[in-house]
């Protein structure tokens, strides 16, 4: 058999932003974007909006918080068991691909504090609750505590999320508002049950919004142990590479993989962007070095300014009376014209984020 073409770092880079759009913005209706893009982090409210708009041209965050709204994209926990935001098609066809790995996590998690606990019977309580009003974490945690008298409020919820798919309710995500997340099962608010589970479905999405891939790699974006399996069923299918260290890549044969040597732009991403966690091996798009500053302790992953196609810095937006100013540090000293780009596309960023501040500034530190 001839060895498969080997695909340098920067040709991986390349093709990642071309799948995620970051390559130049495009025109996709705001859900069949949401589609493509097979899941945008939602730890927080606003950044999938943030996302959106560093790929979709003229994206007005209106149309994501109507599609919300309407039921037609939800926020709920999928891969790595973390918030994404997706489509409701998208909702009830992954949930139960990832059924086995969130009951792993929930035995590692809450095994000993649900010892001779029916968990069958909390889930099926739990599922009844949230069917007649949506409930935070605390409130349902606290109405199972009445029925499961000597376990802890904080044990039994986590048994209702992992056993039923809860979806988060507006107006938690809609760009403007607060609330509290308050959940319902996904089957009501979407009047549709689960699909079949399919993973070589689910790998195939996958591929088509971050490949090339490895085995590895997509089992670390999804979470989950045992797809080499899966992957081995889709091998006719798929076309195989090689990174430069010799790890085989699957990838779909007609998928687009741009010269290393296309222009990448500047682009500032929002906080959890979902490029940044789609790979076991992440540097085809940030050094380790860098990923350490970016990755916190606590589980947060700061803003990032991607530069050349890879991550060169960080920055937030700080305001204080009528003035919103997006910060920037550098990871080394940008270049010229990648200043002057930072600054324009952050001036655009902060348009788009404090449209109604009367003083907005970008600073480089």
């Amino acid at each position: 058999m001839p060895m498969a073409p080997v695909l340098s770092r920067q040709t991986l880079n390349r093709a990642l932003l071309s799948r995620q759009l970051l390559l130049q913005r495009t025109r996709l209706p705001v859900h069949d974007a949401v589609a493509h893009l097979f899941g945008l982090q939602a730890q927080a409210p606003n950044p999938p909006y943030v996302a959106l708009w560093n790929r979709l041209e003229d994206f007005a965050p209106g149309e994501l918080s109507q599609l919300i709204t309407n039921r037609r994209v939800v926020r709920i926990s999928l891969m790595r068991s973390t918030i994404h935001l997706v489509t409701a098609e998208d909702c009830l066809a992954l949930r139960p691909v990832l059924a086995a790995s969130m009951e792993r996590g929930l035995a590692a998690g809450y095994g000993k504090q649900l010892v001779g606990l029916d968990l069958d019977a909390v889930a099926a309580h739990g599922r009844e609750l949230v069917e007649q009003r949506p409930l935070t974490w605390a409130e349902l945690g606290a109405l199972l505590a009445e029925r499961f008298p000597g376990y802890e409020a904080g044990a039994l919820a986590p048994v209702v999320r992992t056993r039923v798919p809860l979806v988060q309710v507006p107006p938690r995500g809609l760009w403007g508002s607060s609330g509290q997340a308050a959940h319902t099962s996904a089957e009501s608010w979407l009047s549709a049950a689960l699909a079949e589970p399919s993973a070589e479905a689910m790998v195939l999405r996958y591929l088509a919004a971050y490949g090339p891939a490895s085995v590895r790699d997509v089992q670390a974006w999804a979470g989950v142990t045992r797809l080499k399996e899966v992957v081995e069923r889709l091998r006719p299918r798929l076309a195989t590479f090689r990174d430069e260290q010799g790890v085989e890549l699957f990838d779909l044969p007609d998928a687009p993989r741009p010269d290393a040597d296309e222009p990448a732009p500047v682009r500032l991403l929002g906080e959890f962007d979902s490029v940044l966690l789609a790979h076991a091996d992440r540097t085809r798009i940030i050094s380790d070095e860098h990923r350490r500053r970016i990755f916190t302790i606590n589980g947060i992953i700061r803003a990032t300014v991607l530069i050349g196609g890879s991550v060169a810095g960080m920055w937030r937006i700080e305001r204080e009376r009528g003035r919103a100013v997006l910060a920037v540090e550098p990871f080394s000293e940008f270049a010229a014209t990648d200043r002057d780009a930072v600054i324009s596309e952050g001036a655009r960023l902060l348009a788009f984020t404090d449209p109604d501040t009367a003083t907005r500034e970008v600073q480089i530190a």
